[in-house]
């Protein structure tokens, strides 16, 4: 079954390591061995990290001899900028009113400070 792009992009996302991945990788182009250095995980393990952000597009790798150097490609990363900026005036719009919730318990809260305590 096939899966949309934004879709895969997500899933791949879900991860936290491929999440770290993607942070350094922004940092500029490495190898895979210089990639797994902070992770306690087998070269197996991270190379399957490394496949799943390729198949989603998020990284490129070339053959450079022996050594196959990875980079960012944002371009999906582009695509979920894309689909959250339709939402962007429904979470503004929460936003405001919470803003205005908020500034509404402020005045009472400074209206109710106002007042003369009685004496006994």
């Amino acid at each position: 079954m096939p899966t949309d792009h934004l879709s895969t992009t997500f899933a791949a996302l879900a991860d936290p390591t491929r999440r770290a991945i993607l942070a350094r990788l922004v940092m500029g182009e490495c190898s895979v061995t210089e990639l797994a250095k902070p992770f306690e995980m087998s070269m197996p393990a991270v190379s399957k990290h490394l496949r799943v952000l390729e198949r989603a597009g998020l990284i490129a790798r070339r053959k450079a001899a022996q050594w196959r150097p990875c980079r960012i490609d944002a371009a999906r990363l582009k695509d979920i900028v894309d689909w959250a900026e339709h939402y962007r005036h429904l979470w503004e719009g929460r936003l405001d009113r919470l803003d205005q919730y908020l500034q509404q318990l402020e005045t009472k809260e400074s209206k109710g400070h106002g007042r003369k305590s009685r004496r006994k």
